[in-house]
């Protein structure tokens, strides 16, 4: 049991995003209402797993949650929205798919999604705190690996398996030599400033 799991009752869900540093790929965010009659041991901030363990407990919390749901904004949403907003966006997605409607939404962080049309709390350092948000944040982290992963195969030169779209010195040298792909985050600094680059270059028509 997390710290604040006993100061909650009632239907609760819990939600948290995976994905708003990377430079590539979709902002992802799940839900989930965890069974009270079936405990999952194991559950923490999807960060402080291994990946071996995230994709265990991805497997228990879906057979074993009373609901769950699983919501990504695009790379192009990102960029018309801000990362925040499409964040927070993927996570209205998530609690909506939900089959059940619950009695209060806890969020990871220190704001609230807007549209959010529930009684909420934002919890800082939630995936750390309370198990049903500590789920969310395995169930959004798997998910968007697995994507990820898919993307490897379209663009092998950035990494994205290895990295998941972060900044690391290997995706930056393969942004430099081979430009943007299209699921990369024309708002984000490293990719505006290759665009930027290439526009005055003239090698690049918008």
């Amino acid at each position: 049991m997390l710290e604040l799991d006993q100061y909650y009752s009632g239907c609760i869900a819990g939600t948290d995003e995976a994905g708003r540093g990377p430079l590539c790929g979709p902002v992802y965010a799940a839900a989930v209402i965890l069974d009270p009659a079936r405990p999952i041991e194991g559950l923490n901030d999807s960060k402080k797993l291994d990946a071996a363990a995230r994709e265990r407990l991805f497997d228990r919390i879906c057979q074993h949650a009373q609901a769950w749901a699983i919501a990504q904004c695009s790379a192009q949403e990102i960029d018309q929205l801000n990362i925040l907003r499409a964040s927070h966006l993927a996570m209205e997605r998530a609690v909506g798919q939900l089959v059940i409607v619950p009695d209060q939404v806890l969020v990871d962080g220190n704001r609230l999604p807007k549209h959010l049309k529930l009684p909420a709390e934002a919890i800082v350092k939630g995936d750390g705190r309370h198990s049903a948000i500590a789920a969310a944040s395995i169930l959004a982290k798997v998910a968007r690996d697995r994507v990820m992963a898919e993307l490897h195969q379209q663009y092998p030169h950035y990494d994205l398996a290895a990295n998941k779209g972060y900044p690391t010195p290997q995706h930056l040298a393969a942004l430099t030599t081979h430009g943007p792909t299209p699921e990369h985050r024309r708002t984000f600094a490293p990719v505006k400033r290759w665009l930027e680059q290439a526009m005055i270059q003239g090698t690049l028509e918008l």
